[in-house]
């Protein structure tokens, strides 16, 4: 069998809505996921034999054990696939880890959706989601991307329509924002209300809207304790505000940053200005892109 290439795609919470600590440790969520054009990519090859999977990757540091998502989700499908070939998977990293863009959960679920074609293990989409959940909260999504709006802890999952804003200029700051240390400061601020996740609002009316439109309804409830560990992190926000003359959200627990266009032209145009007065990466890149790898 010849060797199967898979893009796992970066994602970005539109807008991300945060209840107050639950008895079980978790926050329950309501939040407006799509998938952006940044990618991971995964190589399957098959094994002369040795283990059921091996890992490699050419991030430095990254774990390939059992630590690694991949490593996991593969081992569970392995230990129910009836024919489970010796894989070797090798992982090319683009998405930044620590961003708040779904790196780790994105390569996971795209190596499960590989992996059940290459086993003929037969499992549906919401198979393998119910699979994929029991190993994190935004793992789920990705079997029902592009765009989705996601509830519980992130594996309650609703399928909706792209925005019609179709471009996105994400900016890439040179911080990692570790998830569990947000969410500590969260509820040390006292955030967090049981009306925020529950008075949702038109998603279908907000899909259609343009980007000026949608902008000033987006919120995301981890900025204020994410801007208050990293203060840097605030001010370049605004700072990016100013310049581009239109909101600039946060996504998922950061550190990554974000803004929507309507095009593809003003998305690169902006990017550019960004790079050049502010000296931060950035990139334009598509809002719900077509997957255009080996699964298709």
């Amino acid at each position: 069998m010849p060797p199967m290439r898979v893009l796992a795609p970066a994602k970005i919470n539109l807008h991300l809505r945060v209840g107050p600590r639950r008895e079980d440790g978790f926050h329950s969520l309501l939040s407006w996921y799509v998938t952006v054009g940044l990618f991971d990519t995964l190589t399957f090859e098959t094994a002369s034999a040795g283990s059921v999977t091996s890992l490699t990757c050419d991030l430095p540091g990254l774990p390939c054990d059992e630590r690694n998502l991949v490593m996991r989700v593969a081992a569970a499908l392995a230990a129910e696939a009836a024919s489970a070939t010796p894989q070797q998977i090798v992982l090319s990293k683009k998405i930044p880890t620590g961003a708040g863009l779904g790196g780790g959960s994105a390569d996971a679920a795209r190596a499960l959706v590989a992996l059940n074609q290459i086993w003929h293990a037969g499992r549906s989409a919401g198979e393998l989601s119910a699979l994929a959940a029991r190993f994190g909260s935004d793992l789920s999504f990705f079997f029902h991307a592009p765009s989705a709006i996601c509830r519980g802890r992130g594996e309650i999952v609703e399928p909706i329509a792209r925005p019609s804003a179709s471009w996105v200029m994400l900016v890439l700051p040179r911080v990692q924002m570790p998830t569990p240390t947000v969410y500590r400061r969260f509820d040390a601020m006292g955030l967090g209300r049981v009306s925020d996740i529950t008075d949702a609002p038109d998603w279908l009316a907000w899909s259609k809207l343009s980007s000026e439109e949608l902008l000033p309804r987006l919120v995301n409830d981890l900025e204020p304790p994410a801007f208050e560990i990293e203060p840097d992190l605030g001010e370049l926000r605004s700072g990016l505000e100013r310049q581009l003359k239109r909101p600039v959200r946060m996504s998922g627990s950061g550190s990554s940053l974000f803004t929507l266009y309507d095009n593809e032209a003003a998305a690169i145009e902006a990017t550019g200005r960004v790079g050049r007065v502010l000296s931060v990466k950035a990139m334009a890149v598509e809002l719900g892109p077509k997957l255009a790898d080996d699964i298709g």
